[in-house]
């Protein structure tokens, strides 16, 4: 895939996850349960998983949800390029990493797959933009100042997209999806383990 390609495919993908605004953060302990899961969004009208690569059955899962060609699926907590691998092998849409992992952003462009690293720091957000990225995970949110301060960190950075986790439940969400650089909010309180 050319990088022109790439780039409208990965626009492709966030025009997608911005579509349904949330994106469910999924651990999964065993891969047996990626079936039913994957049906359970696709009834509930949330077709649309980030599973984490942070148990064993993370791949086996991902293989089982990936059979739907409707769920945008994902793969978060993503480390290291061999992860990005497995992840894409198993039909991984996209890849989200808890940081500027360099490795990882490396591997994804190669792939032409969407890479959204976490960013907490205006020079996190510009080493985003050095790689020409559309749109950064601010992890962990909550604990970082929340919607206020995204809200303050987006301003100077007008064309990056932002997807917020880590500490985001029913009752703040919105605080974050009202702000226009917000593509979509993560969480894990719409799945549970």
């Amino acid at each position: 895939m050319n990088t022109e390609t790439s780039q409208v495919h990965c626009s492709s993908l966030i025009k997608q996850m911005g579509s349904h605004q949330l994106v469910p953060v999924i651990v999964m302990d065993k891969a047996e349960d990626g079936k039913p899961l994957a049906e359970a969004l696709i009834a509930g009208g949330l077709p649309v998983a980030e599973v984490t690569m942070r148990t064993d059955a993370a791949i086996g899962a991902m293989k089982e949800i990936g059979q739907y060609d409707e769920i945008l699926l994902g793969a978060g907590t993503v480390l290291t390029a061999g992860q990005v691998d497995q992840a894409v092998d198993a039909g991984a849409r996209y890849v989200i990493c808890p940081g500027m992992h360099e490795e990882v952003i490396e591997r994804c462009l190669e792939l032409g797959v969407l890479v959204i690293p976490g960013a907490i720091t205006p020079s996190d957000i510009a080493k985003a933009m050095s790689y020409g990225l559309q749109v950064v995970k601010f992890f962990p949110a909550e604990s970082f100042g929340g919607a206020k301060t995204l809200k303050a960190m987006a301003a100077p950075y007008g064309e990056m997209g932002f997807v917020p986790t880590g500490g985001i439940n029913a009752g703040n969400v919105i605080d974050y999806l009202s702000m226009p650089s917000v593509v979509a909010c993560g969480g894990s309180w719409m799945v549970e383990r």
